[in-house]
């Protein structure tokens, strides 16, 4: 995924989530030699767990019939449940660690909006320092020269920021669709101001993809050129304020109320469904979008709240598109 990087020679845009246990390092790992169907959920889970990993991996396709899913490192060969593969992947390979010890029991849907929330909320500040970084150069060109010309940049800004649009407002309608109508059972007053909260947002996230098409029509460098961009990094900061607000008050007012609901296992997995098929484009086209907000260990979260899903064709769909 990268590495984080302050006031370096790397664009600020190139900001990544770290999980407080360091990367690999320069340590050399032997090759990983991953066994298992190109059709496989748990290969695809492996494959996508050992990017995080400083390994060279080797993924040799197998017939699904004939052997399960199985990891050989040297002389050392494991197969099994999803579970015995991870551990011996944290065990041969301790950073970042993929596996820790299972928190309390939370409710299905808490565990996916509030991962969704993180991702949301590094993306927002990655985009945020990206226009402030823009903004101090104010035209000149790139400090990374595989970004290219300004223009080019720009077009790459542009690009970036309407993923993490598509991303929110997939979100904001997954909330309406399937969280809101829970808290309604609980309680309706508070489902009806979280609605008002999303319709606040809108104008501000649109008022953003505005800005940023003017900026990409003016001439770099000139002072509408640098003028539009203070405002586009203005924007942006007033964005990610509103969304700490936002996101913070529905932690705390809104998703215990999932534990008062008391839902049945069967309908916690019905509303997980029904959030991934409302979020069809996220879990598509920008799973890997999604999946790159995440530290390693909450990524692998996100993936297991994929790989239980019952819907077996969906679910490959989903997991084959981050390791292709």
């Amino acid at each position: 995924m990268g590495n984080c990087v302050g006031k370096s020679e790397k664009l600020t845009a190139e900001i990544v989530p770290h999980d407080g246990g360091g990367g690999g390092g320069a340590q050399a790992y032997p090759t990983v030699r991953l066994y298992g169907s190109p059709k496989s959920v748990l290969a695809a889970y492996i494959r996508f767990a050992l990017l995080h990993k400083a390994v060279s991996l080797d993924f040799v396709p197998s017939d699904p019939d004939q052997s399960p899913v199985t990891l050989q490192v040297g002389s050392d060969t494991v197969s099994g449940s999803r579970e015995t593969l991870l551990r011996f992947i944290d065990a041969r390979f301790p950073n970042p660690p993929l596996t820790r010890p299972p928190p309390a029991a939370t409710p299905l849907m808490v565990r996916l909006t509030r991962l969704q929330h993180k991702s949301m909320l590094w993306h927002v500040k990655r985009v945020m320092r990206w226009a402030e970084d823009l903004a101090t150069r104010g035209g000149r060109k790139a400090v990374d020269p595989t970004v290219g010309s300004p223009r080019m940049e720009m077009k790459k800004f542009a690009r970036s920021y309407s993923q993490l649009l598509e991303v929110m407002l997939e979100h904001a309608q997954m909330e309406e669709r399937v969280l809101f109508p829970i808290f309604d059972m609980a309680d309706r007053g508070l489902s009806k101001a979280a609605k008002e909260e999303h319709a606040r947002d809108l104008p501000l996230m649109n008022g953003i993809k505005e800005v940023i098409k003017s900026v990409g029509v003016l001439d770099a460098g000139s002072p509408g050129y640098r003028e539009a961009l203070s405002n586009l990094s203005a924007r942006l900061k007033s964005l990610q304020g509103q969304c700490k607000q936002h996101f913070k008050e529905e932690e705390v007012e809104l998703l215990p109320l999932m534990e008062a609901v008391e839902m049945s296992k069967e309908q916690e997995q019905n509303a997980v469904e029904q959030s991934f098929e409302v979020m069809q484009a996220t879990h598509s086209r920008l799973l890997k979008f999604l999946l790159e907000g995440l530290s390693p260990h909450d990524s692998m979260k996100y993936l297991d709240l994929i790989s239980n899903c019952r819907n077996r064709e969906k679910k490959e769909a989903m997991l084959r598109m981050i390791v292709e």
